[in-house]
């Protein structure tokens, strides 16, 4: 253990049994059928089953409200905490993120038994509750990272030259910490399509999200049609992080 380079083999080994090797079954079980025979009609039938393709959009619609709303609630607070000006004391930040040290299904059932003693009706809006509860910590920290770091003699030299604070704002500190958005876009609406666990509890099954048909293919013991949602859940990820990528690149090569 004397070179530095040994002590990553327990993160290899643990990379290759629970990241590397599940989404090769995934792969492997997505194209074969029940006998074990090379098919692509797991894949044919996410196209032509309503069903699915219905859950699949009622995912995305569900996503990208909760990823907007996450956004509108998340950017405000993340500029406060990176501004000293505001927040003087890390103790706040500790208060943004302590949520995320409890486990989600516990916050999820809390958040159900909530809306129950309240007398509220589940639905989409206890939905949407409870998903920007659960996900606002992932949209607020890359960007209160991001904003932590920026050099503020920029939005400072574009008020000295004539910009109000606002347009100084929106012209300056807005486009340098897209790279941080965009991170938390990604965290946020992705986990959003896959769950399944905050749709059963907060709408009561009512609205079933793309994870939920996963679960239920898995559950039934269909697990080349379910394996074959995942693997479409892995092409929808793969897209988006590559996007994610050239737009760092961008940053990067000064192109904001």
């Amino acid at each position: 253990m004397s070179k530095r380079s040994n002590w990553s083999i327990p993160y290899v080994i643990f990379l290759v049994f629970f990241v590397v090797l599940p989404l090769i079954l995934v792969m492997v079980y997505a194209f074969q059928d029940a006998q074990g025979k090379f098919t692509l009609g797991n894949l044919a039938k996410f196209f032509t089953d309503r069903d699915a393709l219905s859950t699949f959009a009622v995912s995305i619609e569900v996503a990208l409200e909760n990823t907007g709303l996450c956004i509108l609630l998340g950017y405000p607070a993340a500029w406060i905490l990176a501004n000293k000006q505001y927040n003087k004391s890390a103790v706040t930040i500790v208060l943004f993120i302590m949520p995320m040290w409890i486990n989600a299904l516990m916050r999820t059932l809390a958040t159900a038994q909530l809306f129950t003693m309240l007398g509220v009706t589940l639905g989409k809006g206890t939905l949407l509750f409870g998903m920007v509860y659960d996900y606002l910590p992932f949209m607020i920290y890359p960007i209160y990272n991001v904003l932590s770091k920026m050099d503020k003699s920029y939005a400072e030299a574009a008020v000295d030259l004539g910009a109000t604070p606002w347009r100084a704002f929106w012209k300056v500190t807005v486009p340098l910490s897209m790279p941080g958005v965009t991170s938390g876009i990604l965290m946020v609406f992705m986990p959003t399509v896959s769950t399944f666990a905050i749709s059963e509890f907060l709408t009561n099954n009512k609205i079933k999200l793309f994870g939920t048909i996963i679960q239920e293919n898995i559950n039934s013991s269909m697990w080349n049609y379910g394996a074959a949602l995942a693997f479409v859940m892995l092409i929808i990820i793969g897209i988006t992080t590559l996007f994610d990528k050239d737009k760092d690149e961008e940053v990067e090569g000064g192109l904001i």
